[in-house]
């Protein structure tokens, strides 16, 4: 399997299905009378990320691992959301730019060797990128948001955490 569909096809479909839950959760907001855009102080524990810094970290690592992958830059955003109409205003850029790449763009991924800026002087092949740092970061982002969502009283399910899956007909 490429990582092409790895990465950039896997984390669209997560990132599109974060937008689903925060509409999910204004609808329960509203179901409670209250303003949804509190969920975005939520937390699970007091040393992690607060919801709306959980959503930007799962956009802005969909969008490095999609640049990384394949020797682009990744458009910057100043991380000024405080609401949910602009968090999911940036989850629609990252969208519209995650669908600017091709497979064609992750020919030689797995070989690009990527130099991360939290590691000076090392770097890392794009398969190990992939495996051990992008996707289990993304997933830790992306479980957080659901998880502090779900803490909070919104009504989702694994059905609403896995998406579509690509099912055929048999035969």
């Amino acid at each position: 399997m490429s990582l092409y569909r790895q990465t950039l096809v896997q984390q669209l479909k997560m990132i599109q299905n974060v937008d689903r839950w925060l509409d999910r959760a204004v609808a329960f907001a509203e179901g409670k009378k209250f303003d949804a855009n509190t969920l975005l102080a939520a937390r699970l524990a007091p040393d992690q990320f607060p919801l709306g810094r959980q959503v930007q970290a799962v956009c802005d690592n969909a969008k490095v691992t999609a640049a990384r992958l394949t020797g682009k830059a990744p458009p910057s955003h100043p991380d000024t959301e405080t609401t949910i109409p602009e968090l999911k205003a940036r989850i629609a850029t990252v969208v519209a730019y995650l669908g600017t790449f091709t497979e064609a763009d992750f020919a030689g991924a797995e070989d690009r060797v990527i130099e991360l800026p939290f590691a000076p002087g090392m770097v890392i092949l794009g398969a190990d990128y992939a495996v051990d740092m992008a996707l289990p970061n993304f997933y830790f982002h992306t479980t957080t948001t659901y998880s502090i969502l779900r803490h909070n009283g919104v009504d989702l399910g694994k059905r609403d955490f896995l998406g579509a899956a690509a099912l055929t007909p048999k035969g």
